[in-house]
């Protein structure tokens, strides 16, 4: 029988950080928990066609600090800041009810192409616009490939092309290594609202094996990727011969 773990969950402990940083005891462990998935689900919302990422939640007694990265952090940001403190009033207003104060931090996605929420919402939004479900994911596998991946797969459910019976279609192309911990595997769930239906977009992006930590919020390095590809290493030059030194002819 099959055993499917989500591949960020499975590679926490090893790779990935949790995205949400805080503590709280027993009574208001549920309440800042409601609070937490209250602010995604608003960003979610809000920063729809910002090309979202991830979101990751800071909190201390005191303060709030929520870190946003997103593919277009200008429409995030807004003329002169305005959407972004529009966003943190309502946080600090409807949700938090002026009990702490919250920081907005905004990052850019060096890569969108490689992160696997950017494409699922692409292909979900595409989907929208009632193009062919076939084209959308041979068009994104195409373009994540060519960013760098080293393997992509995408599975759309639902009732494609407006069928009456849902089904599922898988496409894929290269590698893709879900077992292996250290494997850099990025993973995403999109959905799609059309007409007959509710339509899922799910994503893989596999990056090469990484060692070490990666927290895609600190502004560092890409992490050392181990690159398995089939070429082999030109072969060396055969070496001559050293000559003997010339003798004086007598």
């Amino acid at each position: 029988m099959g055993h499917k773990v989500h591949p960020k969950i499975h590679r926490t402990p090893a790779i990935f950080p949790w995205d949400s940083r805080w503590y709280a005891k027993k009574e208001l462990y549920p309440e800042f928990l409601e609070q937490e998935i209250a602010i995604r689900e608003l960003l979610g919302k809000k920063l729809k066609d910002a090309g979202l990422d991830a979101i990751s939640v800071e909190r201390s007694p005191k303060e709030m600090v929520i870190t946003i990265l997103a593919a277009k952090p200008g429409a995030v940001i807004g003329r002169g800041g305005s959407g972004l403190e529009d966003i943190r009033k309502i946080i600090e207003r409807k949700i938090l009810k002026f009990k702490i104060k919250v920081k907005l931090n905004i990052q850019a996605v060096a890569q969108p192409a490689l992160s696997a929420a950017i494409v699922a919402q692409a292909c979900a939004a595409e989907i929208e616009r009632r193009l062919p479900f076939r084209r959308v994911m041979k068009q994104a596998i195409e373009k994540t490939m060519s960013a760098g991946a080293q393997g992509v797969k995408i599975n759309m459910s639902g009732r494609l092309n407006g069928a009456e019976i849902a089904r599922t279609e898988k496409l894929g192309s290269g590698k893709m290594s879900l077992i292996t911990v250290r494997s850099h595997v990025d993973y995403a769930l999109a959905e799609a609202q059309t007409l007959q239906g509710k339509i899922g977009v799910k994503v893989w992006i596999y990056k090469g094996e990484v060692f070490g930590k990666y927290d895609k919020f600190e502004k560092q390095a890409e992490p050392t990727h181990q690159n398995h590809s089939s070429q082999r290493p030109a072969p060396r030059a055969p070496s001559r011969p050293a000559t003997a030194p010339a003798r004086p002819i007598k």
